[in-house]
């Protein structure tokens, strides 16, 4: 019995080893590092000196840390409920498709999302240019006037909210259409046999059922618009005049542009614990909202 277990214990490390070292490296030293390193004024590679908390001391006075700050809170309010609730809308309208028309316009929602931000941020570029661009009749229209949008502090941040939720939008439908496939037909048949409408019947049973996919959803999307920096970096560059300037795009102007990389550490530390705070309070905010 003893040879047995000792046999059993040795196959359970071997099959837990790989993946702990790989988490070791990959993650749990650099994480460790990147704290140790937030406490120096050391450059992104090699030594500094230690200097406490003068990083953090620096980092609340520094304006554009607020403004990177007001813009990730700003990206927030434009993409997380909007998305989410165009998901939702989507996911009902697919679901009362059938057949191969049900899955080509799944297919046709989640494309975008395979694309690389690269491909995305090329594609919208080019249909937003000023000069050239095929939405800009679309701008005139509603303006008088083309507009560059990505020059422009007022239309930045809302154009770049736009390809995001046209971009990432899919998963999320994906989601409901998982959650709504999940939902007993019973319960709607026994409430129209009951005389339910069909508003009556999302409000009273689709909705409430439906509540744990659109608290993951609200997470996930939460998440997700605090760490933006892909689409930024590429369309706007964090202009104009730091209209469109994000955290993450201030941790690499720091790290990999100016060499900072104690203070960029800082950042990334309290963005981190941003994300922590905001993503948890949120969870249970919703949690709370499900059980009532």
């Amino acid at each position: 019995m003893l040879h047995n277990r000792r046999k059993h214990v040795a196959i359970a490390i071997s099959l837990v080893a790989p993946f702990v070292l790989t988490f070791s490296l990959v993650f749990l030293w650099p994480a460790i590092r990147v704290v140790e390193l937030s406490f120096t004024s050391g450059p992104l590679i090699g030594a500094g000196e230690w200097v406490g908390l003068e990083n953090y001391r620096r980092l609340l006075s520094d304006n554009l840390f607020y403004t990177s700050l007001k813009n990730n809170g700003y990206f927030i309010l434009l993409t997380v409920v909007p998305t989410t609730a165009l998901a939702l809308a989507i996911a009902l309208m697919i679901n009362r498709l059938s057949g191969r028309l049900q899955a080509a316009m799944l297919a046709l929602f989640f494309l975008p999302y395979i694309l690389p931000v690269s491909v995305v941020t090329m594609i919208w570029t080019w249909m937003l240019d000023f000069q050239f661009g095929i939405l800009q009749p679309v701008f005139t229209f509603f303006t008088g006037k083309p507009v560059p949008v990505f020059k422009n502090p007022y239309w930045v941040m809302p154009m770049i909210a736009v390809v995001t939720i046209w971009w990432t939008n899919g998963f999320n439908v994906l989601l409901f259409i998982a959650g709504l496939r999940n939902i007993p037909q019973e319960l709607y048949e026994a409430a129209a046999l009951d005389g339910a409408t069909g508003r009556q019947q999302f409000l009273r049973l689709t909705w409430p059922l439906l509540w744990p996919v659109t608290a993951l959803v609200l997470t996930l999307q939460l998440i997700l618009q605090l760490k933006i920096f892909d689409q930024v970096y590429l369309m706007s560059g964090g202009g104009p005049f730091n209209s469109s300037y994000v955290l993450l795009l201030m941790v690499y102007r720091e790290a990999f542009q100016l060499n900072h990389g104690g203070y960029a550490s800082a950042v990334a530390l309290v963005l981190f614990v941003i994300i922590m705070a905001v993503s948890v309070l949120q969870f249970q905010i919703l949690k709370i909202g499900g059980r009532r």
